[in-house]
């Protein structure tokens, strides 16, 4: 380490202190925090948040950055650093810090707002606070902006560097045209398989119970991570030794909780598997939100509802719920996890309607902000996609626009992360499968040699590696979405007998 880059240290340890403190007040305020405590709380985001951005923005770290962006002596991960803290600088510096500080304020009483919205089914409650927001990030992302960008360019940006509207227009213009037609066809044969045995009464401390099994039979570690629950399943983490995910319970339907756990799981394993030289620096996380996103969605569908997943672990859970699974072989849970089921939530569906989802709110996101639209009129918008896509309509505001936290939390640009997250993972099953016997691993009980894989090849390089390198790195191939459309092919033709 260069005697310019140690000088860089005192600089971290700050801006790692900050963030550590604003990561745990969003951890209590979704989890924990009385209902009442928003209002006074986020004076104190604001304080610890105008103190970060003072630390990012710090002078003294401008021109160190400066000197060490032309050091040929560093490593990759100290060039990683030098190159994110740069990034981070610029972007803060074009932020007025008063408008950063009060965006920092309403962040921290939204999430509560929203939550009573939802719970209220009152999205003209939510709607001012939700105006503001949008607001800032269109000032903030004005700020951003180079040589006439799109606002919403600069937000994806923020979340998956290098894919742009233009990209993603291609990308799920091509999901579009191969899921619609096989969407039709799997809707037709529906009726033949019955979940009925899951919308049963399942008593929600065994679901505890067995979700703690779950998360620890993924490779969750108690030691270095916490579970709890919150009204939308999330994952955070302040270090690799601290990792904190949540789960949601519903009594008659307890599918919902196992495969939050498992995809919530699956973030959490990238989180532990960031390597001890990264952690707590500003690379100590995953690559990209695409790339966060492929870890869970491959643990929660790839993995998860595969019938050599459950084959070692099945009569665990019918133990948990005898009145309810006794009677129902492997085979039939297999098909009904799977169940393709054209709905209103995102967050319970099916792997081959779950991209269409996200298409409606990438589709929305871009008329927020490219487009002045009148924003009482979002929760027909929103509906109206629903119904041309999915063929349903939202039957009131809760299970329509208020049903994801994102907005509430400023996360514009973060949707089209999941779509590419389950490209991403289907790719990289694809090369796994020549290295790993990857069914015969799942059978055996012992699912390490997996997570091994991951960890060697993704979790470990932090953000050191951007996404498509790592994919490139990993897979040996660019990004493309083929293998993703094919991996839905296979699966639900060989559940359906198509």
């Amino acid at each position: 380490m260069s005697e310019l880059f140690e000088q860089l240290k005192p600089h971290l340890d700050k801006i790692n202190a900050y963030s550590s403190a604003l990561t745990l007040f969003s951890w209590d305020s979704e989890t924990c925090a009385p209902k009442d405590s928003s209002e006074y709380t986020s004076r104190v985001v604001g304080e610890l948040s105008s103190e970060q951005f003072k630390a990012n923005t710090d002078p003294l770290l401008k021109e160190l950055l400066v000197k060490l962006k032309g050091d040929d002596s560093l490593s990759v991960n100290e060039k990683a650093i030098v190159r994110n803290l740069w990034k981070t600088l610029e972007d803060m510096e074009k932020i007025p810090p008063d408008e950063y500080r009060e965006y920092a304020e309403l962040q921290a009483v939204a999430a509560q707002i929203w939550q009573k919205a939802k719970r209220e089914d009152d999205y003209a409650s939510f709607s001012p606070t939700l105006e503001k927001i949008i607001s800032y990030n269109k000032k903030f992302a004005g700020y951003k902006a180079k040589d006439g960008q799109k606002l919403y360019d600069v937000l994806l940006d923020e979340y998956e560097e290098g894919f742009s509207v233009e990209l993603l227009d291609e990308f799920f213009s091509r999901l579009k045209e191969e899921i619609v037609p096989l969407l039709k066809k799997v809707v037709e044969k529906n009726s033949e398989i019955d979940d009925s045995f899951l919308h049963q009464n399942y008593d929600i401390n065994k679901q505890k119970e067995f979700n703690r099994f779950l998360a620890e039979y993924i490779g969750f570690d108690f030691d270095r991570g916490v579970m709890a629950e919150s009204e939308h399943p999330f994952t955070t983490n302040l270090h690799n030794h601290d990792v904190r995910i949540t789960t949601h319970y519903y009594e008659n339907m307890p599918e919902s909780a196992i495969f939050s756990t498992i995809h919530e799981g699956g973030h959490a394993l990238y989180e532990f598997g960031v390597a001890d030289e990264l952690t707590q620096t500003p690379v100590g996380t995953g690559a990209s939100m695409g790339m966060h996103e492929s870890q869970s969605r491959f643990m929660e569908n790839v993995i998860g509802r595969s019938e050599a997943f459950w084959e070692p672990i099945y009569e665990k859970l019918v133990s948990f719920f005898p009145k309810q699974l006794k009677e129902v072989p492997l085979e039939d849970f297999i098909k009904a996890i799977n169940k393709v089921q054209p709905d209103l939530i995102r967050t319970e569906a099916d792997e081959l309607t779950y991209s269409l989802h996200i298409l409606i709110r990438y589709e929305l996101e871009k008329q927020i902000m490219e487009e002045d639209i009148d924003l009482s009129e979002l929760p027909k918008l929103w509906a109206d996609k629903y119904e041309e896509y999915l063929g349903v309509r939202p039957k009131n505001e809760t299970e329509g626009v208020l049903q994801d936290v994102h907005w509430a939390q400023g996360m514009f640009g973060y949707f089209p992360s999941y779509a590419l997250g389950n490209a991403f993972a289907a790719q990289i099953y694809e090369h796994m499968k020549k290295k790993l016997d990857v069914d015969a691993v799942l059978r055996s009980g012992d699912i390490s040699p997996i997570v091994k894989y991951l960890g060697e090849n993704i979790h470990r390089y932090g953000m050191v590696k951007k996404s498509r390198e790592l994919l490139k790195d990993t897979t040996g191939e660019d990004f493309t979405a083929e293998y993703y459309i094919q991996y839905l092919k296979d699966k639900f033709t060989r559940i359906y007998d198509l």
